[in-house]
């Protein structure tokens, strides 16, 4: 490198236990983490609303995939990859589109993680809101290298031949993807190759670590990063907050869109969304 910034409190955790403390705190709190709960429906109650104990009414009904219901008084949605999807269910802008973007990790053989001692990134292309190929060393040792960014052929497409007819023609006929692509043909196609070639993404992390060889590493996990594309084909790279007309849609929040590093920021994005929800709900 010709050049680095050092930052000595940059560290890593285990967000899986970040986000298990946070599940704790919300329910000793008094609230209740479903999971696998797949919305299928957002409506308003066709009956009488319900009281609760405290006589407040719950007037919105979220329905799931096995009939099974959640009754509330107001929504927020922070839905990723389904973003757009839910949005649609409560009568609200299907705008803007979600596109699924897969980040390929590579991950550094045992025997040459001595050569990673920190975070490594690169300065990011400011046309693009990824950060191109970096070292993150993890907490159980290991290092992983990369992402890339290349276009998922399924929401949840964590796998090069994931696919889903659905997903393609919305992505297809609904977002701006066939405007983006256009317009960065050669960067697209530069991703793509790297995915298919190690030797290629080796060559960008030797611009950091000249040592490292093909041989050194192995394939690792990917991730699907949740892209709001407008109509434009522009990526969207602030925070979308939407809501809704009528009964339902002035009780619905729908946090559209939160770019990176959401996680890393997650305590003072929900202080935002918190402001956010006293000022529309008039809380």
């Amino acid at each position: 490198g010709l050049m680095a910034i050092d930052c000595p409190s940059t560290g890593i955790v285990d967000y899986r236990q970040v986000a298990l403390s946070f599940a704790q705190d919300f329910q000793e709190a008094g609230g209740c983490v479903l999971t696998n709960f797949e919305v299928e429906d957002i409506e308003m109650a066709k009956e009488s609303p319900s009281r609760s104990k405290d006589g407040m009414k719950y007037p919105i009904v979220i329905r799931n995939t096995k009939g099974e219901e959640v009754r509330c008084q107001y929504v927020v949605t922070c839905a990723g990859l389904y973003s757009d999807r839910i949005s649609e269910l409560s009568g609200c802008n299907p705008n803007p589109r979600i596109v699924p973007f897969r980040g390929d990790y590579l991950l550094l053989k045992p025997e040459k993680r001595y050569l990673v001692k920190g975070n490594i990134y690169p300065v990011p292309d400011s046309r693009f809101p990824f950060l191109g190929v970096h070292f993150t060393p993890r907490m159980d040792g290991s290092i992983w290298l990369g992402p890339n960014a290349v276009l998922a052929f399924k929401r949840e497409g964590y796998r090069p031949f994931d696919f889903s007819a659905r997903d393609i023609m919305d992505i297809i006929i609904k977002s701006g993807l066939i405007k983006l692509v256009f317009q960065n043909f050669s960067y697209g196609v530069n991703e793509m190759y790297k995915a298919c070639f190690l030797s290629a993404t080796v060559k960008h992390l030797q611009k950091f670590i000249p040592e490292i060889t093909v041989s050194d590493i192995l394939r690792g996990p990917a991730g699907v990063r949740a892209q709001a594309l407008d109509r434009d084909g522009n990526l969207v790279e602030d925070f979308v907050f939407d809501g809704g007309v009528g009964v339902i849609g002035n009780r619905i929040l729908h946090v559209r869109n939160a770019p990176s590093p959401a996680a890393t920021s997650s305590l003072a994005i929900s202080g935002m969304i918190a402001d956010e929800v006293q000022q529309r709900f008039k809380l």
